[in-house]
C-alpha cells in the first residue's frame, strides 16, 4: 500500500477506536523527516493506549511495521513512526499544549470527520497501460571461435659495450 493509501487506512483504524479530532498533515517537500503525520486525540490514558495498541496489531497485519514508538510509558502522546508516515496519538490536554498542526500551518491538513466514508478517500491515479513488448530479436549466430591468444616472445635487454 502506497503512503497516501496508508494514512487513509490508519485513520480509519483510530476511529475504529473512537479516536477523535483526526487530521491529516500534508508535509512532503516540507521536512525530510516524513511525508505524512496523522494527529487524532482520546479522552483518557486508557484510550490512548488502546488506540495505539490497535494501530500496531493492524499495520503489522497488512506488512507495515512500525520503525520507532515512543510515550508508551506515559500514555499522554504516544508516536508511532512508520518512516513516512509519523502518527501522534494524544490525549486531549496534551494535543492543546504542544499544537501540533499550529507548528506546521504550511502544511495542506485534511480532517477527517468521525462519519467519515473510506470507499469515498482518494484513489491513485490510474496507471497507463503497459506498451507491448517488442518481440525478442533472432539469435545472430555465434562469432567463429576465438583461438588460444599466442605469447609474445620475451624481449630481453642487452648491455651496450
Amino acid at each position: 500500500m502506497d503512503k497516501k493509501e496508508f494514512v487513509y487506512y490508519v485513520a480509519e483504524l483510530i476511529l475504529q477506536k473512537k479516536g477523535t479530532d483526526i487530521k491529516i498533515l500534508n508535509l512532503e517537500g516540507k521536512t525530510s523527516v516524513t511525508d505524512y503525520f496523522v494527529i487524532c486525540s482520546a479522552s483518557s490514558t486508557t484510550m490512548v493506549k488502546a488506540i495505539a495498541d490497535h494501530l500496531l496489531k493492524e499495520t503489522k497485519l497488512v506488512g507495515e511495521k512500525v520503525w520507532h514508538d515512543e510515550g508508551y510509558s506515559g500514555l499522554t502522546w504516544v508516536l508511532l513512526d512508520f518512516v513516512d508516515v509519523v502518527v501522534h496519538v494524544f490525549y486531549e490536554e496534551t494535543r492543546k499544549f504542544y499544537n501540533l498542526e499550529g507548528l506546521w500551518g504550511d502544511a495542506e491538513i485534511t480532517e477527517i470527520p468521525e462519519d467519515f466514508d473510506f470507499s469515498m478517500k482518494p484513489k491513485k491515479a490510474a496507471k497507463a497501460p503497459k506498451a507491448p513488448k517488442a518481440p525478442k530479436a533472432p539469435k545472430a549466430e555465434k562469432a567463429a571461435k576465438v583461438t588460444k591468444a599466442v605469447k609474445a616472445p620475451k624481449i630481453t635487454k642487452t648491455k651496450k659495450k
